[in-house]
């Protein structure tokens, strides 16, 4: 039986037009995040680990202390069937470029001879890739896997994460270099907790970003002949998707720098749709993941 106030508050409510209906829970659980790397094919130790970059990365986004409900999938090499991604929150990409068959892009295969399509096999899987990025399923692309040659597969980068890097003849765009990066649009959620840092490393620099794009992170080298460039964006889809894109990293010890990880990992969690924890994601690595 109600009580007066009860009573009281459902007519005030209806007065209103309110709806008493619980409103559904806002805690962020259930989110999924599958990580496709590239096997290990060129590079000395320590370089270009892409399975190992990524393995770090899951393991701080399901042990983080301020993170709960994250589950990850991490597959090597080629992209796995369709139905291992259907259900996906994030897909975060760390391989090669697409530009030869001696290399593997996990979700963009080499690019055909002469320009030619791809294959029916190939464009009926991107377009059920594309359906998932128009569900709001994010984005993440990574280091080397950013250099596209395909046009179409630059084309959809470009909707699904905002930019890609094309490579240009002659002109190095990703040296390895001492590198200051500093921040810009700081009040975005990517860069909670994150302050400027400095190290060694390859950064890919110099990408065609979609209109939309908020740059985040300034890259200067200390030695190349080029000033400072934007090598971080998020991109916020108008299907409700986002991208996020980052031209680094490349050396495996650099994980270990903890603006450099928190940026990362700020990244995954909001381009999965989540909120990003105030001061940014707290995370530790294992000793035994960073050899």
């Amino acid at each position: 039986m109600q009580t007066g106030k009860s009573v009281l508050t459902a007519f005030v409510a209806v007065l209103l037009g309110i709806s008493l209906v619980p409103l559904p829970s806002t805690a962020q659980t259930g989110k999924k995040v599958v990580f496709l790397a590239a096997s290990k094919d060129h590079g000395v130790p320590g370089r270009h680990e892409y399975e190992k970059d990524l393995r770090v990365l899951a393991y701080c986004l399901e042990h983080a202390s301020n993170l709960k409900g994250i589950t990850t999938k991490v597959f090597v090499g080629r992209a796995p069937a369709f139905d291992e991604l259907k259900d996906a929150d994030l897909i975060v990409v760390e391989g090669d470029g697409d530009r030869s068959a001696r290399e593997v892009n996990p979700l963009f295969p080499p690019t055909p001879p002469d320009k030619a399509p791809y294959s029916p096999e190939t464009m009926a899987f991107l377009e059920n890739v594309d359906g998932l990025m128009k569900k709001g399923t994010g984005l993440v692309f990574l280091h080397y896997s950013l250099e596209i040659a395909n046009e179409t597969a630059r084309a959809d980068l470009l909707e699904w994460l905002g930019g890609y890097y094309a490579s240009q003849p002659g002109v190095r765009n990703n040296p390895v270099d001492q590198w200051t990066m500093t921040l810009k649009n700081e009040n975005h959620p990517i860069l909670r907790g994150v302050k400027p840092w400095n190290y060694k490393e390859e950064v890919f620099t110099k990408f065609t970003f979609a209109e939309g794009v908020t740059p985040l992170v300034v890259a200067t080298p200390e030695a190349a002949g080029f000033g400072p460039r934007d090598v971080a964006w998020a991109f916020q889809r108008k299907d409700g998707g986002r991208g996020f894109g980052f031209g680094g990293p490349d050396m495996h010890v650099n994980l270990a720098l903890e603006d450099h990880r928190r940026l990362l990992l700020n990244g995954l969690v909001w381009a999965a749709g989540m909120d990003v924890p105030a001061g940014g994601v707290v995370s530790s690595v294992p000793d035994d993941l960073m050899k």
